[in-house]
């Protein structure tokens, strides 16, 4: 499909007002839009995920490696394939809440995280970062979450840019079974868990 711009609307059928824009739906993207999986309070009770996912197999709960204080997790609404998160196990909104072997761990596991995304797709670069807060972007503001987004030259095209839609080429299931894989050996905490 070639998409062209021209200075002259596009006439569309059906419901809307003309404009220069063409659509490509995601209808899938809808629950995310409408909230599903985000918590109904702030309190670890109140169905926050990051509180739940630990308590899944690995597959189930698409976890990739589970250390003493954090573990990672692939996003279910990636924006890049491979977009994972290190979270710690304990409900925490903020980063000056952790402790301090929280955070080493916190940061261990995104250095982790980066090689093994190194190693199974080669990732060029990354977009690392925390947003703390709603006003800030967090989508489950309530629980502390450390994003790893892998970068490539040229990753980004007229899918995301025109259509607001990532083409991502490989399962959730997939990418989690490459990545755990691909984990750099760490030391081994049994949590009971999965």
């Amino acid at each position: 499909m070639l998409l062209t711009m021209t200075s002259e609307p596009e006439q569309q059928l059906g419901v809307g007002t003309p404009d220069q824009f063409q659509r490509l739906w995601t209808p899938h993207r809808m629950a995310y839009i409408q909230g599903e999986n985000k918590p109904t309070g702030s309190a670890a009770g109140d169905g926050c995920p990051f509180c739940a996912i630990p308590e899944k197999s690995d597959e189930d709960g698409l976890i990739l490696a589970r250390g003493a204080q954090v573990y990672a997790v692939l996003n279910l609404y990636p924006y890049n394939g491979g977009h994972l998160m290190v979270v710690p196990y304990r409900h925490v909104a903020d980063y000056t809440e952790l402790t301090d072997d929280e955070t080493a761990e916190l940061a261990a596991y995104t250095k982790s995280a980066m090689t093994a995304l190194r190693t199974a797709s080669g990732a060029q670069g990354f977009n690392l970062g925390m947003n703390q807060g709603p006003v800030a972007g967090a989508g489950i503001a309530a629980h502390l979450h450390q994003h790893v987004v892998p970068r490539w030259g040229g990753d980004t095209n007229f899918m995301p840019v025109v259509g607001h839609t990532k083409v991502l080429p490989q399962l959730l299931a997939d990418t989690r079974a490459m990545l755990a894989a691909a984990w750099p050996a760490t030391r081994s905490v049994d949590h009971g868990r999965g």
